[in-house]
């Protein structure tokens, strides 16, 4: 009984539960950053709308694709540098892609989207990304 309440054991089962938490946070959204990136890809007027500012349908669809390139290969290098470089690599990897977000929320703000749009989506999304970067560096 003693033995459980040691020191070491309370870190060997905040591991337990922090280092599945910690890697499946950060492959979640590793995967939704990859598939944002796909939809502007794929369908790049429906994923602005979703992101807050409109495309203009006569407007260059390469700035749409390029975004999709842009959120494809933030989470391609994600789960690359979560498989193969470990958890302290990708919270680094975390903590310069929530500038993403973060600015995001500005561009949303500043061409006519909404607010609730804009910190409902972009900043949470931001705030959850430094979340997923603290526990990887925390396993």
């Amino acid at each position: 009984m003693l033995a459980s309440l040691s020191p070491l054991a309370l870190l060997a089962r905040r591991s337990d539960v922090l280092t599945p938490t910690a890697y499946g946070l950060a492959i979640v959204l590793d995967l939704l950053v990859l598939f944002i990136g796909a939809r502007f890809l794929l369908q790049p007027q429906p994923a602005a709308t979703a992101y807050g500012v409109p495309a203009k349908p006569q407007g260059d669809a390469a700035y749409l694709e390029i975004k999709g390139l842009r959120d494809a290969t933030f989470g391609v290098m994600g789960l690359a540098l979560l498989a193969f470089a470990g958890a302290t690599a990708e919270a680094w990897f975390m903590l310069i892609v929530a500038l993403a977000p973060l600015g995001d929320t500005l561009i949303v703000l500043r061409h006519g989207g909404t607010k609730a749009v804009a910190f409902g989506i972009h900043f949470a999304t931001a705030v959850v990304v430094l979340i997923s970067a603290a526990l990887l560096l925390a396993v």
